[in-house]
């Protein structure tokens, strides 16, 4: 079925513990989160959108094109419209049937990050961490030491970058609810978030009032991740919002052989549709991306790799991957052009529209309007919702 990419600041208010009140909402996109993640000095990776949990939208992952296998997978990021307990579910929308028990204490694998959220529309920027900071094999910078002279397997390696590195150096004895506090805390990380903020959200809300809390007739979202774990063999769900992480399954079987990274993804994608099944089929408003490796690592490495066995610069397979390597190109100054627009403030050209509207005597009629298709919209929407 089609879905429909929500952000958190449509129509919905995320889910959040009291804590600092300076973050802002940030929309559900790759190139956004694209974008946050190199702005946190983080290379080799990019953000993308599944539209399908079947096995061969999942294998375009780790075999993106012919030639290249085993491409890097670090985690996915899973946004969900928010369920209370009088849509049908207990426990906060997270019976331990549904999604299995939270892990804490000496139960919680040593080398995986778990943090809480204790800062108000973190869960984004912190599902994101929540990966980063689990990628397998990713390369970690020390004082003294230079990143260029590490071997990043020509970009299967995450390269996590001074900032992040040295944040998860010195909470890497936290438990699980000051981690969330040193994230909340971070001015690196609170304003590189804010940065994909709008203007006109700042300049809309009153400081003297206190935040907004969701409520029942809220559309309310939350983002968890999902990451693999090497050493024990195991997939975990990140929720923020609970006591710890959650062991959804297990990938790596004794004695068998194959694509470990296809493995847990499938693993996380069947944890990811039991939680679907507990919907409306009607209900579309679901986001989930994962966080790959940059796609112009691998062009560049094919190219290097057709030169080397002397294939001309005119040859089909040549210029099919420059090709490739050429769209990438674009799609990421595309994404330049739209968190700029998203960053800019058009609240003024709104306002001073609307008063040449009115001063033109065609803002009644255009309201009139408008309400009229509202209305008719409405009627066709509770009229679909009863032939569900």
């Amino acid at each position: 079925p089609k879905r429909r990419r929500p952000t958190t600041d449509e129509n919905a208010t995320t889910i959040m513990s009291d804590g600092n009140n300076d973050w802002c909402t940030i929309e559900s996109d790759p190139g956004v989160f694209t974008s946050l993640i190199e702005s946190f000095g983080v290379k080799n990776v990019e953000l993308s959108e599944l539209w399908s949990l079947d096995d061969e939208s999942l294998l375009s992952l780790t075999n993106p094109m012919e030639g290249v296998e085993n491409a890097s997978v670090h985690g996915l990021i899973f946004l969900f419209k928010w369920q209370s307990s009088h849509e049908g579910n207990t426990n906060d929308n997270s019976p331990e049937e549904e999604t299995g028990k939270a892990l804490v204490g000496e139960d919680v694998p040593n080398d995986l990050f778990f943090a809480k959220q204790v800062t108000h529309n973190a869960c984004a920027t912190q599902a994101i961490l929540s990966v980063l900071f689990n990628a397998p094999n990713s390369i970690v910078s020390n004082e003294g030491t230079d990143e260029k002279v590490v071997d990043d397997e020509n970009g299967r390696r995450l390269v996590l970058g001074s900032t992040l590195s040295n944040f998860k150096s010195f909470t890497s004895h936290f438990p699980p609810d000051l981690r969330g506090e040193a994230i909340g805390s971070s001015d690196e990380i609170r304003t590189a978030h804010n940065s994909f903020g709008r203007a006109e959200d700042a300049f809309l809300s009153d400081p003297s009032k206190p935040k907004r809390i969701a409520t029942d007739d809220d559309d309310v979202f939350h983002f968890v991740a999902y990451v693999p774990n090497d050493k024990d063999g195991c997939v975990y769900e990140l929720d923020g919002l609970k006591e710890g992480p959650i062991r959804v399954g297990s990938y790596k079987k004794e004695g068998e052989d194959g694509n470990s990274t296809l493995q847990w993804v499938q693993v996380a994608r069947d944890s990811i549709q039991n939680r679907l099944s507990h919907y409306s089929p009607t209900e579309i408003k679901f986001n989930l991306m994962a966080m790959v490796q940059d796609r112009r690592t691998y062009l560049t490495e094919r190219l290097n790799s057709l030169a080397a066995i002397g294939i001309e610069e005119s040859d089909p397979a040549m210029l099919t991957v420059r090709s490739e390597l050429h769209s990438e190109e674009e799609k990421r100054a595309r994404w330049e052009i739209e968190n700029e627009r998203r960053r800019f403030n058009y609240l003024p050209f709104c306002v001073e529209l609307l008063r040449s509207l009115a001063g033109s005597g065609k803002f009644e009629s255009l309201v009139d309007k408008a309400k009229t298709s509202a209305g008719e919209k409405r009627k066709r929407a509770e009229a679909w919702k009863k032939q569900d």
